[in-house]
């Protein structure tokens, strides 16, 4: 057993063997050993520890030995896949906040207000926060140390002659749907650099990944689109309104998700090349049960949320594939959007009141519930997005920000 910073042997009897005998220092460990060591504490126990000597402090606070504890928190930007999306933020930093996920400890502020309801639409790209207001997007930079938005937007994008429903990012490119029924092409470098037309009503949803672009519109159709080219590569009847689309990181297939008012099926997943519906999942979704998000968060794992108030985990390996897991919203409320870390938390977005509820998936029950909107006409949340310490999220006429780098003393 280790005392400050000594390990003492003991006899077979149970007491401690004679002093000089069987004591050394933690320290004199060889590093391998020590690091094994320290797996078997928490996130308490390695702060103290690392306040009994330089030496220790130094060895306590490197990423390696708290790796371990980074993959079983939330939102410490280790994947399942143990890829690290923060690598310049220490994990014993990112373990701290992640506690404050878990336990709810955030400060809530709210950096933009409108006047006109809206139905506004997020992306957070490193230091840059993207939102669409109207028939524009304006990229706000956040400050490297406060994370508060600028006031003024350093970038801004327009083209479209109704609202923007819909926009993604990618390196070079921005790409929007409107309820014009047009998807525009923005180079991010400034100008609108392809107008693709084709729906004959407002384009809902988009996905965009390498080159390829898929949408889904309120005309019952979704279209197969390429960067090389002003018309689709391919049109698919849906027979019913297009709410959500997502493309596999495979490239090869992709997810459409329907208002299921004309067909039980409102989750099909679709060949790119050849856009043939490849299979269906689920069969009992009732009547009007539309899918209003989707997200992959691996090539087999796919989430779903929306009318029915269930976020929804697939696994696409199984067969058939079939839901795996679920989380009812409790209050019986729409699920409008959905987010991941990529490994143990959810954030939803429900249609009542601003609430955004977090979830861990090892278990069914709700882990922290936030009201954001407290008036007598509530909004739904619209749109969430992610940082290492911050919960971003769109209602109707403000952006309500969550920042969970409060100080506590668990540490």
């Amino acid at each position: 057993h280790a005392t400050g910073s000594e390990v003492t042997t003991q006899t077979s009897t149970g007491t401690p063997a004679p002093s000089g005998t069987g004591t050394m220092l933690l320290t004199q460990l060889p590093e391998d050993v020590l690091y094994q060591v320290l797996l078997y504490l928490g996130a308490k126990d390695l702060g103290r520890l690392s306040q009994v000597s330089k030496s220790l402090h130094g060895f306590v606070n490197r990423d390696a030995v708290w790796k371990k504890l980074a993959k079983e928190c939330l939102n410490t930007g280790i994947t399942r896949n143990g890829t690290d999306i923060y690598p310049d933020i220490p994990l014993k930093e990112r373990v701290r906040i992640a506690q404050n996920w878990f336990n709810g400890v955030c400060k809530s502020s709210l950096p933009l207000k409108w006047k006109t309801k809206l139905l506004p639409w997020l992306q957070l790209d490193m230091d840059v926060l993207y939102i669409s207001q109207a028939a524009h997007i304006r990229g706000y930079h956040l400050d490297r140390d406060s994370k508060k938005l600028r006031r003024s937007p350093s970038e801004i994008y327009s083209g479209h002659q109704g609202d923007v429903c819909r926009f993604v990012l990618s390196d070079s490119h921005l790409i929007s749907a409107g309820s014009d029924g047009n998807i525009l092409v923005h180079s991010r470098r400034g100008g609108v650099s392809l107008r693709l037309s084709g729906h004959s009503q407002e384009v809902n949803c988009l996905d965009s990944k390498d080159g390829l672009i898929i949408s889904g519109s309120r005309d019952r159709t979704a279209r197969v689109w390429t960067l090389s080219s002003y018309s689709p590569r391919a049109t698919i009847a849906m027979f019913d309104r297009v709410w959500s689309v997502a493309i596999s990181p495979t490239l090869s297939s992709f997810v459409t998700g329907t208002a299921c008012c004309e067909n039980f099926f409102p989750l099909r997943i679709w060949d790119v090349e050849r856009s043939a519906c490849l299979c269906h999942l689920g069969s009992d979704f009732r009547r009007g049960a539309g899918v209003l998000d989707i997200l992959f968060e691996s090539p087999f794992q796919l989430l779903t949320c929306g009318y029915d108030t269930f976020v929804r985990l697939w696994d696409l390996r199984l067969s058939p594939q079939r839901c795996v897991m679920e989380w009812e919203e409790p209050h019986d409320s729409t699920l409008y959007c959905i987010q991941t870390d990529g490994n143990n938390m959810i954030a939803s977005g429900s249609s009542l009141y601003g609430v955004v509820r977090l979830w861990d998936k090892r278990q069914t029950k709700c882990l922290q519930v936030f009201q954001l909107s407290r008036d007598a006409a509530s909004s739904p949340v619209y749109c969430l997005r992610l940082s290492s310490s911050h919960l971003y999220a769109a209602l109707a006429s403000a952006l309500h920000s969550l920042d969970f780098r409060q100080n506590t003393t668990s540490s």
